[in-house]
């Protein structure tokens, strides 16, 4: 397996800093998600780990090799690594099998071996028997599984996801979910995940790096992000929550004319908390809010509950709520989010 270190790497593209000085550590087996919005710098990252992109600035190591710097680069090809892109790229006049194989018969491997080969890989993604079927006939969860098999084909040990899951529908999704987990059980690789879906980097990543503008915000286990955002922006952006305005007093968080539990970094005056909405409860005193939507979610309702001071929360109450009602609403657990 191969570590993948990314050492205050750069790259511009005209006046746009794609990546801003970037310093992560991908260790050996680890399933990383590269999260953010559009323009955040993900994809540029993706590229340059694949070897399409050449930094501007800094270095590029798998283990101790230097991949790539300023001055030389390593071709994708020479990298032993393999990438599953968003469109698919698979040819429609090859059939299953000979899109697998495609990569053996560059390297000219004999055709039993390549035989072997392909029959294992699509084991591996559940296609087994699939390998005479036309690319034209398969499902998109297919086409998909098609092209994560032509990746393990080569028996890589690094294997770049770039945002595989966005052209299927949420059911299709759901499946692709766990056949990207237990690939990751059965190889061990080392996998670079992007996509914008906060949900589907918590549901597979052990870790997540949460870029913006180029700049990474914060790197971490799931739980810490999602727990213990480190700004603002990775705050709004992992998992579903609201940022209240309360306040530092004599080591009290007060929100409105209540005090609340909170962790982080508490200081006198205005702070800024995270509430998310499994942490709220209604509540017969508390905090005051007037109920602005409630709207039903399978579980419960979804209402949004608006505070004195004009800011809004949510939380899931058993029942619909009239818009307009006053209500309380009590905190079990809220977090400081640095400012």
């Amino acid at each position: 397996m191969t570590n993948i270190v990314l050492s205050n790497l750069s790259k511009r593209y005209g006046d746009t800093l794609a990546a801003n000085g970037v310093d992560i550590r991908l260790d050996s087996g680890s399933f990383t998600a590269l999260l953010g919005p559009s323009g955040c710098g993900k994809t540029t990252l993706l590229r340059l780990i694949a070897g399409f992109e050449q930094p501007d600035a800094g270095s590029l190591h798998f283990d101790e090799r230097l991949v790539a710097d300023a001055k030389s680069m390593l071709p994708p090809e020479r990298r032993n690594l393999g990438m599953v892109f968003q469109s698919y790229a698979l040819w429609p006049h090859l059939d299953v099998a000979g899109n697998v194989a495609y990569p053996l018969e560059a390297r000219k491997l004999d055709r039993a071996q390549i035989a072997q080969r392909v029959t294992a890989a699509l084991a591996q993604v559940a296609l087994a028997g699939f390998g005479p079927r036309s690319i034209d006939n398969l499902s998109g969860g297919q086409r998909q599984r098609v092209a994560l098999a032509r990746c393990l084909v080569t028996g890589t040990d690094i294997i770049l996801l770039d945002e595989p899951l966005a052209n299927l529908d949420v059911h299709l999704r759901a499946g692709m979910l766990d056949v990207f987990a237990q690939l990751h059980r059965d190889t061990g690789a080392t996998i670079v995940f992007v996509t914008h879906d906060q949900g589907e980097a918590l549901a597979l990543a052990d870790r997540i790096v949460v870029l913006d503008h180029g700049v990474v915000q914060q790197s971490g286990r799931p739980e810490q992000l999602y727990n213990e955002p480190a700004n603002a922006m990775v705050a709004g952006f992992v998992g579903h929550g609201a940022l209240v305005t309360a306040h530092g007093l004599d080591g009290t968080v007060v929100l409105g004319d209540s005090p609340v539990p909170a962790r982080g970094d508490l200081k006198q005056g205005p702070v800024t908390l995270l509430l998310r909405p499994e942490n709220l409860a209604l509540a017969a005193s508390g905090i005051a809010a007037t109920v602005g939507v409630s709207r039903y979610v399978g579980t419960g309702y979804d209402t949004t509950l608006r505070l004195a001071n004009g800011e809004s929360v949510s939380l899931v109450s058993r029942e619909r709520l009239e818009p307009g009602r006053q209500v309380h609403f009590s905190v079990k657990d809220a977090w400081i989010v640095p400012g």
